[in-house]
């Protein structure tokens, strides 16, 4: 017993230092998680023999994850997204497996063992680029998105693949296990056994029907019996009980638990249970699914890469070279340009993590002999550690190339001159532009991005390419002539040194800026600038005023609330503002800061909780409502304050 104990604390140790660390290196969990289990297993040995046991165990973060995918995969979401889905998923998957069959074939391997390798290398590392794309804010670009399609559809085709793998099965390698197979099924149950074909088939398919059908109509009352008992860890419990009863079923009958975990969760998706399940089920599947990869990785066999290292590097080079090309061909098809077609072809061009999965499967259902099970793994594990080199090429290399030819188009030739000048023609800049042109003030709008540009001028308005931060573009737009400068631009540090500029160059122009936050704000209104906004300051009070005025607050009392906040904050802006310049350490939030921020948080506590009455005075318009008028509201129209 002490022995398990010591190996559970030197997993758990190898992760918590080598994950953390991955993640700060920019490299993913998943990797962190391989470099842990390299760490205790091949390089310092650590562990040994049991590995293989604790990778069974540790398979079932597989089956919860294809679980979560099928939560995930709303029938109508999936409709709604169902050309990119198919078109760019289904052609990356048919022709990358198609390719590296065939070259498998080439390298005269039998049918069965070059499919399986080429269904294995199809797949792309899910975590890894989902996770660098949140990570550097890319997931929202065209080319992010579709990486998601691909990624997606490559998730939903495991289960397919899980079920085929099976059928490939090798004559030889399954005489070669039949004793460990015969002491296998001696210990373990199997419903369709030894039944007659038509039998077992009808088994299976009342299986699926049930798990459907069930799932739909039977899931609802008991999930409302448990949530009625208020107890989460119960509902925990139930969820666990959910998908270990699934994946028991799936094996009474012969099939693959990931499959009636990924249909169970695919039933679910539209019950309003979902996000609880997926919340509960969530730490489980993570952990899991990190000693899953700790396994992986401390039972790579290093010996193999020692002994063969040419022939390891070539066939990672070659999986991730034919990857790339099929899917640059792919997005020239679907017309993915400029950056997006690298990004797009770059993100995916590993291997990925689900690849593990189906080398464990491959080699319990005697499709793949060992010695190549080797050496694919060392393949699968080095081209996930090589996807951080990828995306470091994209910024260093893709993207530069990208800006410098946006740069080399011209300047427009500004030929009007105007009373405002607009940096930044955004979502943010466009509303002011708005506002200004319907009073019939006349702007000259300036903005770095040509396809904004072009895009604002499809609707008739005028707007010039260029870059409001250089000084030159400022005068050419009559900068020093203008009354108003507003700088609607998202980047902080060119809003900063634009502020500064333009103070010192046009002192008698005023300068409207957009803050990201308060503390951006404060930095704008030190270099200068006439008047600052918080870019969500007004949008938040707004929406925080529709939610009172949702809960049934009277619209009086909101609107009084609103005045307050704005009152109180203005009143104490400036004393914050000088507190915040006055920090002798630099740091700009010191004690004295904190102590008048928290000062600031009592007196709006104190201005929304005072009395309707006392100041109704000042609300001209607003009539204040009648006595009594929270006791006259039905039960569940009650604000919440007012059914205490």
């Amino acid at each position: 017993m002490t022995g398990y104990f010591l190996y559970a604390f030197i997993y758990l140790v190898a992760a918590v230092i080598a994950v953390p660390i991955a993640k700060r290196l920019g490299l993913g969990s998943v990797l962190g998680y391989l470099i842990a289990g390299l760490v205790i297993g091949p390089i310092f040995g650590l562990v040994g023999d049991e590995t293989v046991a604790i990778q069974h165990f540790a398979e079932f973060g597989v089956v919860m994850m294809l679980f979560l995918v099928g939560l995930e995969l709303e029938p109508r979401s999936l409709w709604a997204m169902k050309s990119k889905l198919m078109g760019l998923g289904g052609l990356q998957l048919a022709l990358t497996t198609a390719l590296i069959t065939g070259v498998a074939l080439l390298l005269e391997q039998p049918f069965s063992i070059a499919l399986t390798i080429g269904l294995i290398f199809a797949l792309s590392s899910t975590a890894i680029v989902l996770q660098t794309l949140q990570e550097k804010g890319l997931q929202k670009t065209e080319g992010g998105k579709s990486a998601f399609s691909v990624l997606l559809f490559q998730d939903i085709a495991v289960i397919p693949m899980l079920a085929l793998i099976p059928l490939l099965a090798i004559p030889e390698l399954v005489a070669a296990g039949g004793e460990h197979g015969a002491a296998e099924s001696h210990d373990s149950f199997n419903l369709v056994e030894g039944l007659a074909p038509w039998a077992s088939g009808l088994v299976i398919i009342s299986s699926i029907a049930f798990l459907t059908i069930g799932g739909h109509y039977l899931s609802r009352p008991l999930f409302k019996f448990v949530a009625s008992s208020g107890l989460r860890e119960i509902f925990t419990a139930t969820a666990l009980m959910l998908i270990i009863g699934i994946a028991a079923l799936m094996g009474l009958v012969g099939l693959s638990p990931a499959l009636g975990a990924f249909l169970a969760g695919v039933v679910l998706a539209n019950s309003e249970f979902r996000h609880e399940l997926e919340a509960n089920i969530e730490p489980f599947k993570g952990l899991l699914l990190g000693l899953f990869f700790i396994t992986v990785g401390a039972g790579i066999n290093f010996s193999v890469l020692s002994e063969n290292p040419m022939l390891i590097a070539g066939l990672t080079v070659a999986v991730m070279l034919m990857k790339a090309i099929v899917l640059f061909i792919i997005a020239l098809i679907f017309k993915i340009k400029g950056t997006n077609k690298w990004l797009f072809t770059l993100s995916l061009a590993q291997a990925g993590e689900f690849g593990f999965v189906l080398l464990s499967f491959a080699s319990q259902n005697y499709v793949l002999p060992n010695d190549i099970i080797s050496v694919l793994s060392l393949v699968v594990a080095i081209s996930m550690f090589l996807t951080p080199g990828l995306f470091i090429l994209f910024d260093k290399a893709i993207i530069p190339r990208y800006k410098n030819a946006k740069s080399q188009r011209d300047d427009d030739v500004i030929d009007e001159k105007g009373t405002v000048v607009i940096a930044g023609i955004g979502r943010f800049g466009q509303i002011i532009n708005r506002l200004l042109a319907a009073n019939d003030v006349k702007t000259v709008v300036l903005d770095i991005r040509s396809e904004q540009i072009d895009l604002f001028r499809r609707f008739g308005n005028k707007a010039y390419f260029g870059d409001a931060s250089k000084p030159d573009i400022l005068h050419t737009a009559g900068a020093h002539e203008a009354s108003l400068l507003v700088i609607a631009i998202d980047d902080r540090e060119t809003a900063a040194e634009m502020v500064k500029y333009a103070k010192h160059a046009f002192p008698n122009v005023k300068v409207l800026a957009r803050a990201f936050d308060r503390g951006h704000g404060y930095r704008l209104r030190q270099l200068g600038a006439d008047f600052v906004v918080s870019e969500t300051y007004h949008s938040a009070l707004e929406m925080g005023a529709e939610a009172l005025r949702s809960l049934n607050i009277h619209p009086f009392q909101v609107e009084r609330q609103k005045m307050a906040y704005k009152n109180i904050e203005s009143q104490q802006n400036d004393v914050l503002y000088h507190a915040w310049v006055d920090d002798a350490s630099g740091e700009r939030v010191d004690n004295n800061y904190l102590k008048l921020f928290s000062e600031l948080e009592s007196l709006i506590e104190d201005a929304l909780k005072a009395d309707l009455h006392d100041k109704h005075s000042k609300m001209r318009g607003w009539t204040p409502p009648p006595k009594g008028y929270a006791e006259k509201l039905a039960p569940d129209e009650k604000p919440d304050n007012a059914k205490k």
